[in-house]
């Protein structure tokens, strides 16, 4: 008799409703990145302004691999945003002081100002939204969406 996984399989209902799932996000994941992006300032791409908003929400300070890890990102992936973003000002990258080996990354006051302009730039964008979906909607679907990250970002 075989041995009894400790996980069991969703029902084939259950799995495909997880699959539609994450099909919606990955979707909407395209759409509003492709939004932002166009209205980007400094030519900034939407990874670059992720880290910066990454680091002014989680602080700074964190070495390449963490970040790489934090966003599941190759280190040459990590490493290449991180050089156009110190190119544009808007970072720096020092010495470990513990490790001499290692790189601390920190935010500049230039990438503040940038990050705070980028995200006021996103304002039109988001603007027409509530047209299609109303704040009551997305506050409503916000939480159980937070509660799908949480498992997935523990459950790597």
């Amino acid at each position: 008799m075989p041995a009894k996984s400790a996980r069991t399989s969703p029902s084939a209902d259950a799995a495909r409703l997880y699959f539609s799932l994450f099909l919606e996000i990955g979707i909407i994941s395209q759409l509003s990145g492709n939004r932002f992006q166009r209205v980007m300032p400094f030519g900034l791409t939407m990874a670059q302004f992720s880290l910066l908003t990454h680091c002014l929400r989680l602080g700074d300070g964190w070495t390449p691999a963490r970040l790489a890890a934090a966003f599941q990102v190759t280190r040459g992936t990590m490493t290449n945003t991180l050089q156009k973003l110190e190119a544009k000002g808007f970072i720096r990258v020092d010495p470990d002081p513990e490790d001499a080996r290692s790189k601390r990354v920190f935010l500049t006051p230039a990438g503040r100002a940038a990050q705070e302009t980028a995200l006021k730039a996103l304002v039109p964008a988001l603007a027409e939204l509530p047209e299609g979906f109303p704040p009551e909607l997305a506050a409503e679907i916000l939480p159980a969406l937070e509660r799908l990250r949480n498992w997935l970002d523990t459950h790597r």
